[in-house]
């Protein structure tokens, strides 16, 4: 049944990724919106096992481990101001307005707050793909979105585990705080010592795709890590991309893993986030989806666009990357998940949150692509 989930999931992805260019939007929408089709809740061709689930974890990991590859690292060094304010915030915002509207809901002030952390996340595997397409992943705003993330992503897991410490979770701070620092300051110095000792190494195997293989033990090594320390495990594989792009070995790891990526694993992660989709009972609740999905795309679409414009950028750039930081994605749902198991979110409101999730993720890659293609616009006019 598997095989013929993935024959079904490739050729709808391809064709409906090729529809979408056609139409004048990122073809990663279309791979989004034909796993919604695909899946129980409307022709019910694919259904999500844990086997599709690992080939969509996978391919998440491989995509981000090509964003790294492609990281210019001076280029990242340069933008550091700019993913700092973007990143911030991207945080400030959605936390603030996000309370506000918990409270608004009647929610206790510890649910408001996570309500927020959650509006707070970012995931950007989405916008990754669409910044690729639209050829803007190497440019000051692709590198300072990537930069943003990384920030965003520690942040808001750190202050989560402040407030589940406050909310009497059963969460030791002082750890927390400390596993991430020793994933960071570890990771740089294998990037640093470590892998281009290991790539030669094992490049001089005498076995086939020596090379390619030990690209992709660093890289699962990395995510396995960086999710073991509580930071996801797409920063972990960016970070292992940005490690091998200054070897000497970049471009045939970039070449081999875009192939097997983009062959059949990106695609299952971008379709399998349709698949997942849960939509029974939600026309109880359309209202609240409504309004919590406009505070999710406008607060985070409007904090880090201030962030980029204070940092330097222009309007349409800075609008281009606050709608690159809107999508929730993973990050968020992972979020949410641990909200209904510690009890701060009820079964409708986690339901709900799934749903406006699910938005943000969709509504991300035609935003992009209004706000950079206006950038371009206005940069040939000048």
């Amino acid at each position: 049944m598997l095989i013929l989930q993935l024959a079904i999931i490739l050729v709808a992805a391809k064709i409906a990724g090729h529809i979408s260019v056609r139409l004048g939007q990122p073809s990663v929408l279309g791979k989004l919106l034909i796993g919604i089709v695909l899946g129980p809740s409307v022709l019910g061709l694919v259904t999500e096992t844990e086997t599709l689930a690992a080939f969509s974890q996978i391919g998440v990991i491989l995509l981000m481990f090509i964003a790294g590859l492609e990281t210019d690292l001076d280029e990242f060094k340069r933008t550091g101001k700019a993913s700092t304010f973007v990143g911030f915030g991207g945080i400030i915002v959605p936390l603030a307005v996000g309370y506000f509207a918990g409270m608004m809901m009647d929610l206790t002030s510890f649910q408001s707050l996570f309500l927020g952390l959650l509006l707070s996340a970012t995931s950007v595997s989405i916008s990754v793909q669409a910044l690729k397409e639209m050829k803007q992943l190497k440019t000051p705003e692709g590198t300072a979105i990537l930069g943003a993330a990384v920030i965003d992503d520690v942040v808001v897991i750190i202050a989560l585990a402040f407030l589940m410490s406050f909310a009497g979770g059963e969460v030791n701070l002082s750890i927390v705080i400390l596993k991430k620092v020793l994933f960071f300051a570890g990771a740089i110095l294998v990037a640093w010592k470590v892998v281009p000792w290991f790539l030669e190494k094992f490049a001089s195997l005498k076995v086939t795709e020596t090379v390619i293989s030990a690209a992709l033990i660093i890289c699962f090594v990395y995510a396995y890590l960086a999710e073991y320390t509580g930071v996801a495990a797409i920063i972990g594989a960016y970070i292992a991309g940005v490690a091998i792009s200054v070897t000497g070995f970049k471009h045939e790891v970039f070449e081999k893993v875009e192939t097997i990526g983009y062959s059949i694993f990106v695609p299952v992660f971008f379709a399998s986030i349709g698949i997942t989709a849960q939509f029974s009972g939600i026309m109880n609740h359309l209202g609240l989806i409504v309004v919590l999905s406009i505070v999710a795309i406008l607060t985070k679409l409007v904090g880090a666009a201030i962030g980029a414009k204070l940092s330097g950028f222009g309007w349409n750039s800075s609008l281009g990357i606050g709608a690159a930081m809107v999508s929730r994605g993973e990050v968020a749902l992972i979020l949410a998940a641990i909200g209904l198991e510690s009890k701060l979110l009820n079964e409708d409101l986690f339901a709900v949150l799934v749903v406006v999730i699910l938005v943000t993720t969709i509504v991300t890659p035609p935003m992009m692509k209004w706000f950079f293609t206006s950038n371009k616009q206005t940069k040939s006019a000048t």
